[in-house]
This record gives structure tokens, sequence and C-alpha cells, in this order.
């Protein structure tokens, strides 16, 4: 599937991949500065934004349908673009580089540990599944523990932009649902196996050693950076770090 996306700037391809239930425009407020070294190209996943919805949410045909996207562009850096993904972007990114050429891939606050972030989603599972008002309220209630230090301000922008769709997020966490613990471990080994380029890891919470260590031994270009108690979206809380951190990464790519 060809994406809706947004191009803009000048220099190095650079990717930025959204979260789930959100678009490009959560990007908004990175992007003019972003614009200044890069060529930005931000997409909005199948179900998102202005993107049609899919038959398939998993990793590899979302990663799929990214790919598609830039090979439209026939832009000369498509095959050493930096990948920037936060949230369902950084499993994304992830499945990226897995998969296919890029020269460097930045995952902001998304743990690869699937078994782990299921036995957290596990308690919002029924209410996901329900009807119209409980789905709402379990997104209200995974979205509002996660802001952090976000201003007010951005909080707000943020949750304004937020578009939930059953479906779609259904969709998306069906394999997170209906595997187990050890299958989920299972793919995602074999999935990361495939990452051969640097990989940035940035964290708003720490997701603790036992999680760096499988990291570091699951993709041995990987470089861990937590920037504690900022909550899930420390790329907006502390956005002058961000892009220094993302020139610098597209530097040593």
């Amino acid at each position: 599937m060809e994406l809706s996306y947004e191009i803009d700037g000048t220099g190095p391809l650079l990717v930025l991949v959204h979260g789930i239930t959100e678009s490009r425009e959560t990007w908004r407020p990175l992007m003019s500065p972003l614009h200044i070294n890069f060529t930005v190209i931000a997409v909005d996943l199948r179900g998102h934004g202005q993107s049609p919805e899919g038959d398939a949410y998993d990793p590899i045909t979302l990663a799929t349908d990214v790919r598609d996207t830039l090979i439209t562009l026939n832009h000369p850096d498509v095959d050493t673009a930096l990948m920037v993904g936060h949230s369902l972007g950084g499993v994304v990114v992830s499945a990226y580089g897995a998969l296919f050429p890029c020269g460097a891939i930045m995952n902001i606050d998304q743990p690869l540990r699937l078994s782990t972030f299921k036995e957290g989603l596990s308690q919002l599972e029924p209410l996901l599944k329900g009807g119209p008002q409980s789905f709402a309220t379990a997104i209200s209630l995974l979205f509002e523990s996660m802001m952090g230090a976000l201003p007010a301000n951005e909080v707000d922008r943020v949750t304004e932009l937020r578009r939930a769709t059953q479906n779609v997020v259904l969709g998306i966490w069906g394999t997170v649902f209906e595997s187990s613990a050890e299958e989920l471990d299972a793919q995602v080994d074999a999935l990361v196996a495939g990452i051969t380029v640097p990989y940035f890891s940035l964290h708003g919470v720490d997701p603790g050693a036992e999680y760096t260590s499988w990291l570091h031994n699951a993709v041995p270009s990987a470089t861990v950076e937590v920037w504690d108690n900022l909550g899930h979206y420390p790329h907006l809380v502390d956005p002058g770090t961000f892009l220094r951190l993302v020139n610098d990464l597209s530097t040593n790519k």
C-alpha cells in the first residue's frame, strides 16, 4: 500500500513513523528544524491519518507499506535513509531495518520485548475488545499514563490529534493478544536478527538492565540511551537534545 505522506527539506533522507492512534502531525513541532539538514518524509501508517485502512496490520506489512511508499520517491538516498519511529513506529522501523536496506534506525520509547508489553496490555484487553465506550476508556487510560514530563500544551495537542479506530488498534495488537509470551519472543528474536545497521534505542521510561542486555545481544549494533522520567514522548519533551541526536546518528551511520 502506498501511504499518505508529506516531504520537505534538503539533505539526506530521514523517514518519520508515528505511533498507534496518531499520525504524521504528531511530529509537527520537529518538522521545521529537521528540514534544515534533512529531506524529511513523514508518513501516515495504514488506518491512520490520511492513509486508508487495510486487511493486515502486522509489523512486516506496515514496514512494507513504508518501503513501497519510499520507492515511489526515486530519491537517491532511499537505501541509506535514517529511519525514525516512535512507539508503534519504533516497531515498524525496526522491522523495516531487518527487511530492507537503510542507513540507521532510531526507535523512540518502544521496547521490542513484546512479551513484557503483553503483560501490561492484557489488563486492558477486555475494555479494548468491548463496546465503543469501553474502548475509548481503555485508550484514554493507556495514554494518560504515558505523558510523563510532556508540557501541558503538548499533552493537549497530542491528545487532540489522537484518532483511535477500534478495528485498526485490535488489528495491530492482535498478535500480542493471540500469541503466547514465548511465541512473541521467538517472533521478535527472528525478526531483529536481520538488523545490522546502527540502531539507537531512546527511552523516556527506563526499560531496565535486563532489556538493555537482551537488546545488545539481539542487535549487536544497538545503543541504548535513557532519559528517565520523561515519559513516552521524550523527543517532544526535549526537542533540542533529540535533534542533536538525530544529526549525530546521521553523521555516524
